[in-house]
């Protein structure tokens, strides 16, 4: 079934500059990221004005837990976007609706468990990751919160997942701009009008998010009727399940031991206190900004390799590959400004000395080694998009966990807790060296693609 070159935000990279396609597919996602991290930013920059470095902690500690809840069904995303793109890229339409069947039955049939799962874990894993006494009810309650809340964020990535395997990533800015929109709102008047502390930064993301999500399935259904998403309609295919999972499993896997490993290392960072705990939080915020162009240019090239590796079209492939990574290795090394304008960013977060000295410890120590993650991080999505999910999973289980978690470790007890995210950057270094050698070997070229098997 044959498909037009741009239809109704559906967009062909299977012809034409890669760079061109690479960067404005990029854009919106880097502008909704940037939106998305805004509203991350202003609910600890109002925690930390507003209520205190306990909150400001209890909102840090957070960010990894529901990560972990989330990741498979982003991984769920991840392997729809894949296999979306690879039969957009071939003209197989049909396979595209079946697609979008599969992963919205699949998300129906496993939400409401996987929530009550989270909530049920909270409160082992806030023991597990040692949270300072004084911070621990806030922590508590805003997982809580937010784990009861997990539809809304889950529904957002299947739909952002979805318009990406179509090279539609406009439409996902627009779902990101409401969220983000609402939830400044939210958070101002639930925080600083009604008082209502950390639960009010909670119940202002899980409003946000759903609403964002809702306003996704309504949009979508209207501007898109071909592709209209079903919930209940009960489609499942099983073959095709396999498939979207024989992608998107080994990266939920990934990101959910990711987010494990992220905990382990907080679990480190909680025992010095919660001025560490919160200057780690305000740091990653920082850190997460200046990476966000580097994830928008690598979900762009997954979507980008996906639809020419549908197309046969690898020789393509492989150029909108070396344009991804020479633009990030170039970002990350204008992002080295961090380091010296550290104190005075930390500083708009919490005015606590011990603070501001410890997040700007933290960016001093991860920034000089991030261009190496970003071509790991651009790699390995390439190569997911070529079909090949299984390494990329064992290239951050082994360097992010395996390597990272016991170096932070071992920095911290031999040289001090200033000391201890140089254990983040030997992870990296391992990452960078696996995925490049992997990559100039060739073998995740011979995944082939994905809709030859359903002819």
């Amino acid at each position: 079934m044959n498909r037009e070159p741009s239809r109704g935000g559906m967009r062909n990279m299977t012809e034409g500059s890669p760079a061109g396609h690479i960067f404005y597919f990029a854009l919106p996602l880097l502008a909704g990221s940037f939106l998305q991290q805004l509203y991350n930013m202003v609910d600890s920059w109002v925690v930390g004005q507003y209520v205190g470095d306990g909150a400001l902690a209890a909102v840090g500690v957070g960010f990894p837990v529901i990560f972990m809840f989330t990741s498979l069904f982003m991984g769920l995303s991840n392997g729809g976007t894949v296999v979306i793109a690879q039969f957009y890229g071939a003209g197989r339409m049909d396979r595209v609706r079946d697609a979008v069947d599969t992963i919205y039955t699949a998300f129906v049939f496993s939400a409401v468990p996987i929530t009550a799962l989270a909530v049920a874990l909270v409160r082992p894993i806030l023991l597990l990751m040692r949270m300072e006494e004084s911070a621990y009810h806030e922590a508590w309650l805003y997982l809580i919160v937010v784990c009861a809340g997990l539809i809304g964020t889950i529904g957002y990535n299947l739909n952002a997942g979805i318009l990406g395997g179509l090279g539609n990533s406009r439409t996902t800015l627009l779902f990101l701009a409401i969220a983000a929109g609402m939830n400044i709102f939210l958070d101002l008047l639930l925080v600083l009008a009604c008082g209502m502390g950390v639960l009010g930064v909670a119940l202002g993301t899980v409003i946000s998010q759903a609403f964002s999500w809702l306003f996704g399935l309504t949009y979508i259904n209207r501007k898109y009727p071909d592709i209209a998403i079903r919930p209940f309609c009960r489609r499942f295919d099983r073959h095709l399940f396999r498939q979207i999972m024989g992608i998107g499993l080994p990266a939920g896997i990934q990101m959910s031991l990711v987010a494990i490993g992220a905990m382990a290392v907080m679990s480190k960072i909680n025992s010095y206190g919660k001025e560490f705990t919160a200057a780690y939080n305000v740091g990653s915020k920082l850190d997460q900004l200046a990476f966000l162009p580097v994830q928008s240019l690598s979900n762009a090239v997954t979507a980008f390799v996906g639809q020419n590796i549908g197309a046969k079209r690898l020789d393509r492939a492989r150029r909108g590959i070396r344009v991804t990574v020479a633009a990030s290795v170039v970002w990350s090394a204008v992002m080295l400004v961090l380091i010296p304008l550290g104190p005075a960013l930390v500083g708009c977060f919490s005015d606590t000395p011990a603070v501001i000295q410890a997040g700007a410890v933290y960016l001093r120590c991860i920034m000089p080694f991030y261009v190496l993650f970003s071509v790991m991080f651009c790699l390995n999505n390439a190569m997911r998009g070529a079909g090949d999910s299984l390494f990329p999973m064992l290239d951050v289980i082994f360097s992010l966990i395996l390597v990272r978690v016991p170096a932070v470790y071992w920095f911290a007890g031999r040289y001090g807790p200033d000391y201890m995210y140089y254990g983040v950057g030997v992870g990296w270094i391992v990452g960078f060296t696996l995925s490049v050698a992997y990559y100039l070997s060739g073998r995740w070229k011979r995944k082939g693609s994905l809709a030859e098997e359903n002819q």
